[in-house]
């Protein structure tokens, strides 16, 4: 094996050359990866007593990633997704160090090799109609901020984009009148055009003729003109379903993210009768398995399969439901 592949080099040359260079990669996966290998060496540097600097490619063999991993679920109370992202950022720089360093491909193959966790898989959350009106009632339309607000949510829940993509649009972004329609960037550097409803080109029409806050270009900028931060996004999310729970106490139970919108944006295509295809290439999803747990998170859809089914032993077929008040609460419980 060769002594002394130093570390630092091929960390740089793994950002400089293989993700901005030749991959061309996002600015949000140089930044996972970046935080990630931040992560790393700050375990090295506890664990071994060397800093970032000194570290060698040997440093990093397969029972001290899985360390490093341990430390992230156990230390840092991370989930398991958050944990399989973290180590798909350390595959992607030894799979970069196996042309590098030919010399290390048996420790560089054990480190490939190290399995992702299985999780469970977590049920879709959606916003039904009275929800979703509620929250778009919630702004106040009186101010520019209560309607830049509105208008943000309305084109959210319409449209299901992500919140990288809603914070990165431009005025000139938009298309109205005949084959309306949003155009945005989306994972992978896959550029996509959703359609707009006639009610959406109608609130943004009114939108686009005050959005230039200090001449912004941004479609949704903020006080100062400048692009709507993502946690500035999340924080007037939270501050009008605070204010919608007043009208619609179901909001209550929920946790409304805006990747909660997206979710409805895909259950309403989906309530409408939109093949899951279509759905797929409305979201931007590289696979047809992605949209697919809508299918799964829709009960309407199941109990009219279920009112389909030939009951058993003649008996009328549906879903069961109590016909008792008193029976219903203790079936419940």
């Amino acid at each position: 094996m060769t002594v002394g592949a130093t570390l630092p080099p091929l960390i740089e040359r793994f950002f400089t050359q293989r993700l901005m260079q030749q991959r061309n990669a996002s600015p949000h996966t140089i930044a996972s990866y970046r935080d990630t290998f931040r992560l790393l060496f700050a375990f090295t540097q506890t664990k071994l007593g060397k800093p970032p600097s000194r570290l060698d490619l040997a440093d990093l063999d397969a029972p001290f990633i899985c360390a490093f991993l341990d430390d992230l679920e156990a230390g840092r109370s991370v989930g398991i997704k958050t944990r399989n992202l973290r180590l798909t950022a350390i595959r992607a720089f030894f799979h970069f160090v196996a042309l590098e360093e030919p010399a290390y491909s048996g420790q560089i193959q054990r480190v490939l090799a190290i399995p992702g966790k299985l999780h469970d898989k977590r049920e879709v959350h959606f916003l039904t109609r009275p929800e979703i009106e509620a929250i778009l009632a919630a702004p106040d339309r009186s101010t520019w901020i209560g309607r830049r607000d509105h208008m943000l949510l309305h084109l959210a829940m319409q449209t299901g984009l992500r919140l990288s993509e809603i914070v990165q649009l431009d005025r000139d972004a938009v298309t109205l009148g005949t084959g309306a329609h949003v155009r945005c960037i989306g994972k992978g550097r896959k550029e996509r055009c959703t359609p707009l409803t006639r009610q959406t080109c109608h609130a943004l029409r009114a939108w686009l003729k005050e959005a230039d806050q200090g001449g912004s270009r941004k479609l949704f900028p903020n006080v100062h003109g400048g692009g709507l931060s993502a946690d500035a996004v999340q924080r007037l999310l939270a501050r009008h379903v605070g204010t919608a729970m007043a009208l619609c106490p179901s909001l209550r139970r929920k946790r409304v993210t805006p990747h909660v919108l997206r979710h409805t944006a895909a259950m309403e295509l989906l309530q409408a009768g939109v093949d899951c295809s279509v759905i797929a290439l409305w979201l931007g999803h590289e696979s047809i398995k992605t949209t697919q747990v809508y299918l799964h998170a829709h009960l309407a859809l199941k109990e009219a399969a279920l009112a389909r089914v030939t009951p058993f032993a003649g008996k009328k077929g549906g879903r069961y439901k109590p016909g008792d008040r008193l029976l219903a609460f203790l079936d419940g419980l």
